[in-house]
């Protein structure tokens, strides 16, 4: 801006640099006053007036401090959660509004391995700059009850809910989880069987604890892995390229078998589907969440296994169909694949079976390798080209007596299931294109409708045909009356059970990395698993000198995981007394994923201070107990936060891992509310365009620089053209503009309208900077229609305002209201924008309608609410002022205004009473001087009045 033009502005408008102070004053206020804090029912913060106000509990998901900061995509859903708090303490209620960090992570520790800078020091130092960027744009956090995950005392009790799951069992007659001792009792009794189905005293000591070991609802064991030497560490399939190789540095990656720590998740996939019915959540959630479970009926059905004594079972949702099955598939890590492949290949091998090897051993061992080097979603793939090997062994179709030879393959998994299918290549694509690859029989079981081709798998459902022996046809039924009738057979037979199936897996939760929870477990010198006591909680991480795994070369894929902690001998090896005196230990090396942390974090908000107990039984009722808050009057009401705001991205693994938590703590006894998110909410992205150079790699977009001619319109970056897309917004695509940019242009304010408005909350929206200017000039308007910018004096008059302005006020009250508590603030915002114009247009503004205006506003832009709040003469803070109530006799209007048509076209308009009558209405409209010019001379053939808004004159 010219000298010319500073010297020009008004001393007391409203501008970035004005905003800027008022914010940063109003800032310090509410923190120096803690007005934001939230009293609780007991404990430190317990405070009478609590129990006299409803309650409403609201987070953000958590967010992980990168140190890259927040750009503008982040805080769209941190403003409307704080929109949301303060509006729900406008109407009264005691809100608990806070936000914590997700501190452990794979990025911090990265940074540590390439810099030697402790991981902490570097989460530590991201955390305050979110603090500080979080507290620019005004959010109304309780700033008593921040932590982030890696703070020790937060920690300790996530440890603490560690051994209360892995100290449990579910109890399926129960359907919950119990205590371990519970089972002991039960095995003690005979009340439940041992695995070996010996007596529990019969049993050895290390038979004992393998006995109860099997039950734990966390518990150890040797899983198929992704596994990247060259990394030194296990990854998650989301880390594995589709060319088998690691997302960070392209190293190959294998899977293979590695003790890992589990969590039983899958006994409570029932609870986690049905539950869902019961929680206000987008049902495309519901869906994402119950796909993942993937609960299907069906049947188990045994193949015994020619040569040795063993049986294959699968699982199939289509039991009505294995008459049709000619082959079989096993995952390459099958437990049965070494027992079952021979040294030579049998009579009946067909050469596109071998894949070019001369024995089944060498054929099977070098698909193995293939297979290892490939992720799960790659194997999962729908690809047309079809691999595997034969093993060199027929299984017997139990229904057929024919044999069927078995097959190993990448796209059957272990974690799916039993790890083998059933080949129905007449009812299957996917069998049908294996069989067609490897020449192997089809054999119809349903009957194809009309006119379907020959050379395709019929799907569909119709009569079964080919389907029936000596004991059994089903030749004519339908698929579900076949199902029945054949689940009842293989029941009765012995070589089956009717069954359900989920394609949820257990929890895979270790993590060979330095930067997370350690595991509260010790083992002793016989390898048994013991918990640490509480009193010993936390377990720390230990400093070490090296945070990076150990690494190897790329393709040894028989080398092991060694953690960093495992190099931390003094730790590692340590003398406790468990209760019989003390003795060496060795600690468990492997850490927490970094989703421990989150899975609890809700209940933590309501009592962070709590150093007995990981939270007061009190608070969490108050805070998240059913009929509570939002749950009040519902029906079967589950408890939880009221309202938990994020991303889609986290539709399933965190909120599903959230709810296992929870319903584990549920059944024992340590919390009341049964799900731990009663409403949830997605918001959108923020779009940006970005630009990319002739390598396809993205440039700075705010380097970029745009010219249009004649020709179109052109970008460049350092004078080369550039492509332009548009997509999230985000560091890889350096297109980021950061909240800090738009508060030194505009103020914290501006910036706030401005996320609010650009459309419906749940939708993704396109960021553009040079549109902020219009939420700026609202909130100048909303400035001068209370100070005066020459004198900087309060502008407002006393007195009633006009017929007119007090109706649209009331109007604006009641749309905003209701805007506000569904969350449609675009829509809130267009609604203030109306009446502020509308005050503009004034000569005199009224106090009355003003005041209302600015307690409107104050939720979208509380610093300069407060301001102007203050400066309209009041001495406490806007925060707890009852939102305006509107007048239902002011939402109806007096008059309204009827078209009046000849022939269908408008002719005139009239203000008429809103209570009209049909004859008065058609009398006013044959008098209007514009209707009689308009009929001339013609007849009035008919009226049709629709009062009070409508009036149509037939004439002929």
């Amino acid at each position: 801006m010219s000298d010319s033009n500073q010297s020009d502005t008004p001393k007391f408008r409203y501008t970035a640099q004005t905003a800027g102070e008022i914010e940063r004053r109003w800032q310090d206020r509410w923190e120096e006053q803690g007005t934001f804090q939230a009293p609780n029912p007991s404990g430190p913060w317990a405070d009478p007036s609590a129990d006299g106000k409803q309650k409403y509990f609201l987070q953000d998901m958590f967010p992980y401090p990168s140190g890259a900061g927040l750009h503008v995509g982040h805080p769209l859903g941190f403003i409307a959660t704080d929109v949301c708090a303060r509006y729900q303490r406008m109407t009264g209620k005691n809100v608990l509004y806070t936000m914590g960090f997700d501190a452990f992570g794979l990025p911090a520790e990265q940074y540590a391995v390439q810099t030697g800078q402790h991981p902490r020091k570097t989460t530590e130092d991201n955390i305050v700059t979110y603090r500080r960027q979080l507290r620019q744009l005004g959010l109304s956090h309780d700033l008593r009850r921040s932590f982030a995950t890696i703070d020790p005392e937060y920690y300790k009790w996530t440890q603490w809910i560690f051994l209360r799951i892995y100290n449990s069992w579910h109890d399926e007659r129960a359907g919950k989880a119990r205590p371990i001792e519970d089972l002991v009792s039960a095995y003690e009794s005979g009340e439940i069987a041992t695995p070996s189905g010996a007596a529990w005293a019969d049993l050895s000591d290390a038979e004992r604890i393998a006995a109860v070991d099997a039950r734990r609802l966390a518990y150890k064991k040797e899983v198929p892995v992704n596994w990247a030497p060259g990394l030194g560490t296990v990854v998650a399939n989301e880390e594995v390229t589709n060319e088998g190789l690691t997302e960070r540095g392209d190293m190959p990656v294998f899977r293979r078998n590695l003790s890992q720590w589990m969590m039983r998740i899958t006994a409570y996939a029932d609870r986690l589907i049905d539950d869902l019915d019961r929680l206000d959540w987008p049902e495309s959630i519901k869906a994402m969440q119950r796909n993942w479970i993937g609960r299907s009926q069906g049947a188990a059905l045994r193949f015994p296994v020619n040569g040795i004594d063993a049986s294959i079972e699968v699982f199939t949702t289509r039991p009505d169909t294995i008459f049709g099955a000619t082959f079989m598939v096993l995952a390459p890590e099958h437990p049965l694949v070494d027992a079952m492949t021979p040294t030579t290949w049998p009579e009946g091998t067909k050469q596109a079976w071998t894949g070019g090897h001369g024995d089944p051993r060498t054929a099977v061992a070098d698909y193995r390798l293939a297979a290892s080097r490939k992720s799960e979603v790659e194997r999962q793939a729908d690809e047309k080209t079809k691999t595997g090997v034969f093993t060199g062994t027929f299984a017997t179709n139990p229904v057929t007596g024919r044999p069927v030879p078995v097959f190993i393959a990448d796209y059957v998994l272990m974690g799916y299931g039993t790890g083998a299918i059933m080949a129905v290549p007449g009812q299957d694509e996917r069998d049908w294109a294996y069989a067609s690859a490897f020449d192997l029989p089809i054999v119809r079981t349903v009957q194809p409708s009309d006119g379907h081709p020959d050379d395709q798998p019929f799907t569909g459902d119709g009569a079964a045909i080919n389907s029936a022996n000596e004991l059994i046809s089903l030749d004519g039924l339908g698929v579900a009356d076949a199902k029945a009738k054949i689940i009842q057979f293989v029941e009765a037979e012995g070589i089956g059970n009717g069954t359900i199936n989920y394609k949820l897996r257990d929890w895979l939760f270790s993590r060979q990395r330095y930067w997370g929870e350690p595991f509260p477990i010790v083992y002793d010198e016989s390898g048994a698993a013991h918990s640490v006591p509480e009193s010993m909680l936390p377990v720390q991480l230990p400093e070490v000198a090296d945070y990076s795994p150990k690494t190897y070369e790329p393709d040894d894929k028989d080398s092991m995981p060694e953690s960093p902690l495992s190099r931390a001998t003094e730790w590692v090896n340590v003398e406790l007394d468990l209760g019989d005196g003390p003795k060496t230990y060795r600690r468990e090396t492997d850490t927490m994923p970094n989703w421990a942390g989150s899975c609890w974090y809700e209940m933590r908000y309501t009592d962070p201070e709590n150093t007995e107990r990981f939270v007061d039984r009190e608070c969490e009722e108050y805070w998240m107990g059913p009929g509570r808050g939002a749950g009040e009057g519902r029906p079967n009401d589950t408890g939880g936060v009221d309202l938990y705001v994020g991303g889609v991205e986290h539709a399933v693994l965190h909120l599903l891992y959230a709810r296992f938590w929870h319903k584990v703590l549920f059944d024992l006894g340590e919390i009341t509310s049964e799900e731990p998110f009663r409403r949830l909410f997605n918001q959108g992205y923020v779009q940006a365009y970005a630009f990319r150079d002739h390598r396809g790699q993205p440039v700075p977009a705010a380097e970029v620089q745009e010219t249009t001619d004649a020709d179109g319109t052109t970008y460049t970056w350092n004078g080369q053209v550039v492509t332009r897309e548009y997509g999230k917004m985000g560091k890889s695509l350096k297109n980021v503009v950061t909240p800090d940019e738009m508060c030194d242009q505009y103020g914290a304010d501006t910036f706030r309208i401005y996320e609010m408005s650009m459309g419906p909350l749940d939708q993704s929206r396109p960021w553009e900077t040079r549109a902020v200017v219009g939420s700026q000039r609202f909130l100048q308007r909303l400035w001068r229609n209370v100070v005066d910018e020459e004198t900087g004096q309060v502008r407002v008059v006393d007195g009633e305002p006009d017929e007119a302005t007090k109706r649209l006020l009331h109007r604006t009250i009641d749309g905003v209201g209701r805007d506000y508590s569904q969350l449609s603030y675009n829509t809130a915002v267009a609604k203030l924008i109306e009446l502020n114009n509308a005050l503009t247009k004034l000569d005199d503004v009224p106090r009355a309608v003003v005041e209302s205006l600015v307690q409107m506003v104050s939720p979208m832009a509380p610093h300069i609410a407060e301001e102007l709040w203050q400066r309209l003469g009041h001495t406490s803070t806007i925060t707890f002022e009852p939102f305006p109530q509107a007048d239902p006799a002011l939402l109806v209007d007096d008059t309204v205004t009827c078209v009046v048509q000849v022939l269908g076209k408008v002719r005139d308009r009239l203000e008429v009473a809103a209570d009209v009558s049909d004859a008065d209405l058609e009398a006013a409209a044959l008098a209007s001087d514009r209707v009689r010019a308009a009929m001339g001379d013609k007849q009035v053939r008919k009226v049709i009045v629709r009062a009070p808004k409508l009036v149509n004159v037939v004439v002929g």
